[in-house]
């Protein structure tokens, strides 16, 4: 029943992520369509305007009170959470001058991270990580709108951006100075942030994985490598793009991006490469895991097979001993003889212990002949 549990558990992440990846437009539709099936008001927004010396937030009911952003020097923050329908996304484009060929990409969730530059504005995508109750890995988009005085941000999935929002009511930091784009920032260093846990549970994981191949192997083991990888592959597939948008934003020729905000996106850049470094030093050690695995199966295979070898091998010259007394010809000479059986017996006692012996000085009998050392025969530092 738990074998049965797993297995159900692998198809449904398989499932995921082909579901993931699906169109809302259809083929041949009009570039910059925005079909959603989302319900009216099904999304929560929220609006926040902050200066250095000023902060007001308020929720907005609907669509229709998404206003343009003072012609001060205040940021407006929009954050819709939730998926927004098309009445939403098309007063957002209004209002704020957004490329229609940017909410389309909004619609069609399966986004890799991108940095798209329309002048006015930058689109940025970032896939964030998250565990599911059922312990599976998924990475839902985060779409970014960085203007000159105004950032929009849309997200589907549960809040991740509080402790951002907490920063700027609380002026704790330095965010309340500086225009929009370091709130994109800021933004993207909370996403990233949540890939160090993930990658924290993963090797916690993959720790465990090896301890249970040394006390034995099983199907649990082989089914929990096959989950990982896949983890990890959904992992690579995010963060290396992630990386290459980072990078975008460094560029001097991005206008909207200052050069204050570029200092602290190289931080932002470097924790994406170490993500990226421990992602891939993980890839291998799941591969390396699984040949261990398979080669931990094939040893003890090995290992039943020789003993069987051996048995078999010790039961052929009593076979034959027994086979060649058991003709019951009637000018047998053996067949007259007192104590015959009793002298069978022991000559095939003689047998079996001389093979035995044998067998023994020759190593068969123990894992010496395969392990030296008390070395496993799969580990490198053994096989020189």
């Amino acid at each position: 029943m738990a074998s049965s549990g797993r297995h159900k558990s692998v198809r449904r992440r398989r499932k995921a992520l082909l579901k993931a990846f699906r169109r809302a437009t259809g083929v041949g539709a009009v570039p910059g369509s925005i079909e959603t099936s989302a319900p009216a008001g099904g999304c929560r927004l929220t609006r926040l305007i902050y200066s250095a010396g000023d902060v007001t937030e308020e929720q907005l009911p609907d669509h229709t009170r998404i206003t343009a952003p003072p012609s001060s020097e205040a940021v407006t923050w929009i954050r819709v959470q939730g998926q927004p329908d098309a009445a939403t996304l098309q007063t957002l484009a209004r209002v704020f001058g957004i490329h229609s060929l940017a909410l389309e990409d909004v619609v069609n969730s399966h986004q890799r991270c991108k940095v798209e530059d329309y002048g006015s504005h930058l689109y940025v995508v970032a896939r964030l990580p998250r565990i599911l109750d059922d312990d599976s890995l998924v990475t839902e988009q985060v779409n970014l709108f960085i203007g000159i005085h105004f950032l929009i941000s849309i997200h589907d999935g549960p809040d991740f951006l509080e402790s951002v929002r907490e920063r700027i009511i609380r002026s704790r930091a330095r965010i309340r100075e500086l225009p929009a784009d370091y709130l994109g920032y800021a933004i993207l260093d909370t996403v990233t942030d949540h890939y160090f846990p993930v990658i924290e549970q993963i090797g916690n994981r993959l720790n465990l994985v090896d301890d249970m191949i040394e006390d034995g192997v099983t199907l649990k083991q082989r089914s929990e490598i096959r989950v990982l990888r896949g983890d990890l592959l959904l992992l690579r597939r995010s963060i290396w793009p992630q990386r290459d948008a980072v990078a975008a934003l460094m560029r001097d020729d991005c206008e909207v991006i200052s050069a204050t905000t570029r200092t602290y996106l190289r931080d932002c850049y470097d924790h994406t490469v170490q993500i990226i470094d421990v992602t891939e030093m993980y890839r291998e050690l799941c591969a390396d895991l699984r040949d261990f695995h398979l080669s931990e199966i094939t040893y003890r295979s090995s290992e039943v097979m020789k003993s069987l070898t051996i048995i078999a091998t010790l039961f052929m010259p009593l076979s034959f001993v027994a086979g060649f007394y058991g003709m019951n010809f009637h000018y047998m000479p053996e067949l007259s003889l007192r104590y015959g059986y009793q002298a069978a017996v022991l000559l095939m006692v003689g047998i079996a212990a001389s093979l035995t012996y044998w067998f023994y000085r020759r190593g068969w009998l123990t894992a010496h002949h395969t392990r030296r050392d008390g070395d496993h025969p799969h580990d490198p530092e053994s096989a020189g």
